[in-house]
């Protein structure tokens, strides 16, 4: 008989440009299909997995706004490349016969459905993947913030932050050849250093939730699969109210 996993139910949080790969704009075939397959992975060993997926790939609202457009318009077409990168991953994950449903906080009942707590909820429960779109439906906030609503609202046990590296670093470990990896801090260090993993309003609600966070590498295979099932806790770094403060 095969092991309970680690947890019951996550919410993974990927950023749109994370669908590019190697590419200047949109989505990489090869690389949502493989994201596809480890979230895949993780849902078929039990896990009930939502995934929240960002917009830079296509559109960013704050860089828009910062040229010159209206922040609120930019950020409406910033909420519609989510639902576009959703409904990516769903066509992925259907083509390996794994359900998936796509909720978007704005209303687009053509593509997909609205997102309603409890009807999100009961998908999770029934094994299918939920993909949640369009942010937190109202302009000014980000997808990280979108994320760790979500999660709290569906009762998520872990947040996961997949980024490019394996985890929260004392200095850009692109610039800086001293720069350690922190294997675990709290919400109040960041906010206080200003370290930059994900935006105030986030970790402040994750924080005052006391749900964990985890930051750990995309382009490391298994690693999805060993944190979420396995519970392995030495892969990237933990985020919660009991890390080391600043």
């Amino acid at each position: 008989m095969a092991a309970e996993p680690a947890y019951r139910r996550i919410l993974l949080k990927l950023s749109g440009e994370a669908l590019m790969g190697d590419t200047d704009y949109g989505i990489d075939p090869p690389v949502i299909a493989r994201l596809a397959r480890e979230v895949r992975e993780v849902s078929r060993a039990g896990v009930q997995v939502g995934v929240v997926i960002g917009g830079g790939n296509i559109f960013r609202g704050a860089g828009l706004a910062s040229a010159g457009m209206d922040r609120v318009a930019a950020d409406h077409m910033g909420m519609l490349a989510t639902v576009m990168n959703a409904l990516a991953m769903q066509d992925a994950l259907e083509r390996l016969g794994t359900y998936a449903r796509v909720l978007s906080a704005i209303r687009i009942n053509e593509v997909c459905e609205d997102y309603i707590r409890r009807r999100a909820v009961r998908h999770l429960e029934k094994g299918r993947i939920c993909l949640f779109a369009a942010g937190t439906g109202n302009p000014f906030f980000t997808t990280d913030t979108a994320a760790a609503l979500r999660a709290v609202e569906v009762g998520a046990q872990l947040l996961l932050k997949a980024t490019k590296v394996d985890g929260v670093y004392s200095a850009d470990p692109n610039k800086d050849r001293d720069a350690t990896r922190i294997a675990h801090l709290s919400y109040d260090r960041i906010l206080v250093e200003k370290l930059g993993v994900m935006d105030a309003t986030a970790i402040a609600l994750l924080r005052d939730n006391r749900l964990p966070l985890r930051v750990y590498d995309m382009n490391s295979p298994g690693h999805l699969h060993r944190i979420a099932v396995e519970g392995d806790r030495s892969i990237g770094t933990t985020v919660d109210n009991e890390g080391v403060a600043a």
